[in-house]
């Protein structure tokens, strides 16, 4: 029986992972639209859009209602921005309502941006799971504390999974740390601040992902449109420093691919991309994907 989570299911088996952003409002219409997207996951941004969980959530009944996708699966991968940054642990402690809201309308993941600080991403981690997960938990310094993440919203979630509440909850704890969990957590290390604390970050247990962002990293060191490449020196620095420290803590590594440089992205080890229809064929023809898209 496949993962809930297919982009987590194609990870595990070495394969890379692509992803689109969510064209349009978040509604059912546009959710059942979206139900059989090329796209390994589909992102949803709050970082810029307006937090809108009404919408979410009709949003992902589309997705279920329209049947289930080539691959299998009940519905493609949905990982979420969300509005506010990870600036310290105060912040994060302050907005994991965030989270929790989130995560009760049944995504798959959250991305957050502005991950300036081990002690932000921490808390993120901790406000993911429920204290039932106990795996990476303890009272040493510098570990996991106990989940944070209340009961009450686990029913909706699981309607959406297509599990019982009581399933839910099993599966809901973050990957690869917890390796049946079903949900992935990202960085965005886009900043001057969050790169000076890249290993760190990448290295706090519960992340899956993180990515170096190119046109916060670009306006942080003083470039007012830099998004693309080729890139000035400084920004190539950021970039190889936070892939470095992915490297080193078994994080995937995302970044941009288009078909020209998909293949070379790859071989690169990049593991998660931002990508066109087009890439994401070519990138899947090159690494023999058997899972349908």
């Amino acid at each position: 029986m496949p993962r809930i989570n297919r982009a987590i299911e194609l990870l595990e088996a070495g394969q890379p992972i692509y992803y689109s952003g969510v064209h349009g409002g978040l509604n059912y219409e546009n959710g059942t639209a979206h139900s059989d997207t090329w796209a390994d996951y589909l992102m949803v941004d709050f970082e810029h859009g307006a937090f809108d969980l009404v919408g979410l959530s009709a949003f992902m009944r589309g997705l279920v209602d329209a049947g289930t996708t080539r691959s299998g699966h009940r519905t493609p991968a949905v990982i979420c921005t969300i509005p506010t940054d990870g600036t310290d642990e105060n912040v994060m402690r302050a907005n994991a309502w965030m989270i929790k809201q989130v995560l009760a309308r049944g995504v798959h993941g959250i991305l957050l941006c502005h991950a300036e600080t081990p002690g932000a991403v921490q808390v993120f981690v901790e406000s993911s799971r429920y204290p039932v997960h106990a795996i990476g938990v303890s009272d040493d310094p510098g570990a996991l504390s106990q989940g944070r993440r209340g009961a009450g919203g686990q029913s909706m979630a699981a309607e959406i999974w297509g599990v019982t509440p009581q399933e839910y909850v099993q599966k809901a704890d973050v990957w690869p740390l917890n390796p049946d969990g079903e949900i992935m957590l990202g960085l965005k290390i886009e900043n001057r601040r969050a790169l000076e604390n890249a290993e760190a970050s990448a290295a706090v247990p519960g992340i899956a992902f993180a990515e170096w962002g190119p046109g916060d990293m670009g306006m942080s060191l003083g470039h007012a449109d830099a998004h693309d490449p080729p890139f000035p020196p400084e920004m190539s620095a950021a970039r190889a420093r936070v892939k470095a420290a992915c490297d080193a803590a078994k994080v995937f590594f995302l970044n941009g691919v288009r078909p020209h440089d998909v293949v070379e992205r790859i071989d690169e080890g990049v593991m998660v991309g931002s990508a066109t229809e087009e890439a994401a064929r070519i990138g899947r023809e090159y690494t023999a994907r058997q899972m349908p898209w």
